[in-house]
């Protein structure tokens, strides 16, 4: 498998078998000055794109080693690379000092035993403890642990919908399910190249998000107070129905959305006129910036839940970060982390990110000027997220989940009838897979 990663000095392709070439900096003698060390950090994408990424994060980078002596070597991640990347650097010990995480993949990355733990000792290095948003800090681990990541970027799913095309079809912005498809189709009109709704239906991350929150509206968890998957239950049969219906049933959706692998290729479509509606993560503002799109052109709401449903809009999104265990400079990395989600930082870095502060106090600087986008964001935050499940396997439930629902929307896309059997024989698939990973 290739992996992409793109560093300040250019985009390099490298091989799986080449992750020993690119572990943490040179060996630490005990006697070196900060001026003596690398750090490596995997950054993931957060940006419109992995140049982006660079261009915001570079410069901070910059002000670290200008305030400390400390050099990181940057490599942005692509989200499609970033999880297998890192579980290969956690089996071979090679990987790189710091790096992101989807705080969904938190406790499976901790499992691995590959990961530095943050016990009072390391809390006290990078600040305290109490900084953190209670519920951003809870995602960094399972519960009773030391938690081996630390909360970055927070985030919520969200509907974007265009102020421009709801006004010309006569549709408010939907409070329900059933709202939202009766836009959706108001708005369609293949022949004009204009749909309802769009979503990256080849991305597997984003495939399990929306799985999993259309789940929880039909009263359904994948996996039961032990932990055990249980994925062909009639809740979770019917949130990934669901989703699938605006593709099938109603054709709200272009099939092309089963080619979109990445968040950045259903957001142009949005930005640019094409689609009404996009379910998407809070920092998709910067997104749709870089394409053209500001934000008095759209407005942003709740995902709306079936009637009689469970008002469950998003989980707990968000990115964390983490530093190997094996890392030779334990230090430069906490001094690291500490920088990263100093209050300066967290300012600087949500704001241009257009994320949520994961640090208590922190202004949303990204939202400044947009108080009703906040109060939209804050609220499904407070009122209408719930955790991701906090299993050891559930990036395995990422995976194949994910996979089977992508499948899934690949196999509408081409035209395929889907029934209830289909979508079911599917995540019975990848629950006996989850058998044999987990």
């Amino acid at each position: 498998m290739k992996m992409r990663f793109l560093t300040a000095g250019g985009l390099a392709v490298i091989t799986a078998a080449a992750l020993a070439g690119c572990a943490g900096g040179s060996s630490d003698t005990g006697s070196e000055s900060n001026e003596d060390v690398t750090l490596t950090y995997w950054a993931s994408n957060q940006g419109a794109s992995l140049e982006n990424d660079a261009e915001i994060l570079q410069p901070e980078l910059d002000k670290f080693e200008e305030q400390t002596g400390i050099t990181v070597e940057l490599e942005v991640v692509p989200w499609s690379d970033l999880t297998n990347n890192t579980l290969a650097a956690a089996v071979s010990g090679q990987g790189p000092d710091v790096l992101n995480i989807g705080n969904t993949n938190a406790v499976t990355f901790q499992s691995t035993g590959a990961f530095h733990a943050f016990d009072e000792e390391s809390f006290e290095a990078i600040g305290g403890r109490d900084r953190f948003i209670e519920s951003a800090l809870a995602t960094g681990g399972a519960e009773g642990q030391d938690p081996t990541s630390i909360p970055l970027y927070s985030q919520v799913y969200g509907l974007y919908y265009n102020k421009a095309l709801f006004e010309e079809a006569g549709v408010e912005p939907p409070t329900t399910w059933e709202e939202l498809v009766s836009a959706a189709q108001a708005i369609t009109d293949p022949a004009a190249g204009r749909w309802g709704i769009v979503f990256p239906g080849g991305t597997v991350n984003a495939s399990m998000h929306i799985s999993y929150i259309l789940s929880q509206q039909n009263g359904a968890s994948p996996f039961d107070a032990d932990g055990t998957p249980d994925f062909t239950q009639p809740g979770v049969v019917a949130g990934v129905k669901q989703y699938l219906d605006l593709l099938t049933e109603y054709q709200v959706i272009n099939p092309s959305a089963a080619q979109y692998t990445e968040g950045p290729q259903a957001a142009a479509e949005f930005a640019q006129g094409n689609t009404g509606m996009y379910i998407a993560q809070t920092s998709t503002i910067n997104v749709l910036r870089q394409n053209g799109m500001e934000p008095d052109a759209y407005g942003v709401v709740p995902l709306p839940a079936p009637e009689g449903g469970e008002e469950i809009s998003s989980f707990v999104a968000g990115s964390n970060i983490s530093i190997f265990k094996n890392t030779e400079h334990l230090d430069a990395a906490l001094e690291f982390v500490k920088f990263m989600t100093s209050d300066e930082e967290q300012e600087i870095l949500n704001a241009a990110y257009t994320s949520l502060p994961a640090v208590e106090g922190v202004p949303a600087e990204a939202f400044a000027d947009q108080p009703e986008l906040l109060e939209t964001w804050s609220s499904i935050l407070a009122d209408r997220a719930v955790p991701m499940a906090l299993v050891p396997t559930v990036q395995a439930f990422q995976a194949n989940v994910g996979g089977a629902v992508v499948g899934l929307f690949g196999r509408a896309a081409t035209g395929a009838s889907l029934t209830e059997a289909d979508i079911e024989s599917a995540l019975q698939e990848a629950q006996d897979k989850m058998g044999a990973t987990g």
